[in-house]
Formats: C-alpha cells, sequence, structure tokens
C-alpha cells in the first residue's frame, strides 16, 4: 500500500471555517503519542524508513495501537511511500520485544489531530507539540501507477482550502521534532 500525504503549515482556525464552507465531513479529533525506534542494523536516518508505535486516543473511544513500518519516499514532489501497519492488542509487549530485539526508542511525537473527508481525500488538522501546526492531505493507494493523479489530487485539495502546495514540507514530524 501507499500513502500519498500532502503537508503545509496552517492556520487552522481558518483550514476549519474553509472545510465547513467546502462540506467537507468531520470524521473526528484524536490524541496520538508516537514512539519511533532505531534499528540495531541499520539507520533509517540514512535509508528514510521509520518504525513506529502509535498508541491513538479518539475523544469518544478507546485507545488503539499499531506499529507502522514507513518505506522511503518514493518521489521527488511529495510525502509518498509505501507503508505497512497493523493493529496490536498491547503497545507496552511490543514495545518490550523491539527493546529486546535491539531497537531503542529514538523520540516520541504528540499531536492532537482532527479529521475531515473531502472529495476521496483525509484532511487532517494537526497541532504538534514542540512542532507547530499543519494540514495534510492525503490518501491510500494500492497500485504504484495511481500515484501521480493521486498527488495533483491531493495538491488541488490544498488550493481548494486556501493553502499552497508549494509550502509543503517533506519532512515528518520527527524529523521537524529534531530540528527544533
Amino acid at each position: 500500500m501507499y500513502e500519498v500525504e500532502a503537508k503545509v503549515p496552517a492556520d487552522l482556525a481558518a483550514v476549519r471555517e474553509r472545510l465547513v464552507a467546502l462540506e467537507a465531513t468531520p470524521e473526528g479529533a484524536v490524541v496520538q503519542v508516537d514512539t519511533y525506534y532505531d534499528a540495531p542494523h541499520r539507520a533509517f536516518v540514512e535509508t528514510d524508513e521509520a518504525l513506529r508505535i502509535r498508541s491513538e486516543r479518539p475523544e469518544d473511544g478507546e485507545a488503539e495501537t499499531h506499529i507502522t513500518y514507513k518505506g522511503p519516499l518514493v518521489d521527488d514532489e511529495s510525502k509518498t511511500r509505501e507503508e505497512v501497519e497493523t493493529a496490536v492488542a498491547d503497545g507496552e509487549k511490543v514495545d518490550a520485544i523491539l527493546t529486546n530485539l535491539g531497537f531503542e526508542p529514538a523520540a516520541t511525537v504528540r499531536k492532537e489531530r482532527e479529521r475531515f473527508s473531502l472529495e476521496g481525500y483525509t484532511v487532517t488538522l494537526d497541532s504538534v507539540a514542540d512542532v507547530g501546526d499543519y494540514v495534510e492531505v492525503e490518501t491510500e493507494l494500492e497500485s504504484e501507477a495511481e500515484l501521480e493523479a493521486a498527488r495533483e489530487g491531493a495538491y488541488d485539495v490544498l488550493e481548494r482550502l486556501g493553502l499552497d502546495p508549494d509550502e509543503q514540507l517533506r519532512t515528518s514530524y520527527l524529523g521537524l521534532l529534531l530540528e527544533s
């Protein structure tokens, strides 16, 4: 599976107003805590990969935990990459497994996220601790052949929200946190 994502810094209140005007469908809010790991056998910062455990608590539900591998970026224009993710029953046990195998926690990123659906894309308003406010427009695909059309669609959504795709950041929240 591929995740096509465009992320730009933004005034979240202004974007929220545009989403309402465009009749986007609210999908709820969550708090996510992502713990990223370094591998004992290669440097993910050099290979542009990521391994994380994500704890996600919806505003009106029970917490969920996932483990995710993100591959290197596949193009020079967006944050498109292969992503493999699965739910896990116990994040602490997965942490123990990874730690016992030599993986080390590298950093933790905390986000408050508000999601909307618009024209087949998920629009996420992110407030990231110690990093700032951003809007992500993303979709998931099965085929690499669909990447260009999906990327152009994401840029169109950004423009309809009053945002400039040229201001897009290809750096992850982890990267932004480590740079700050």
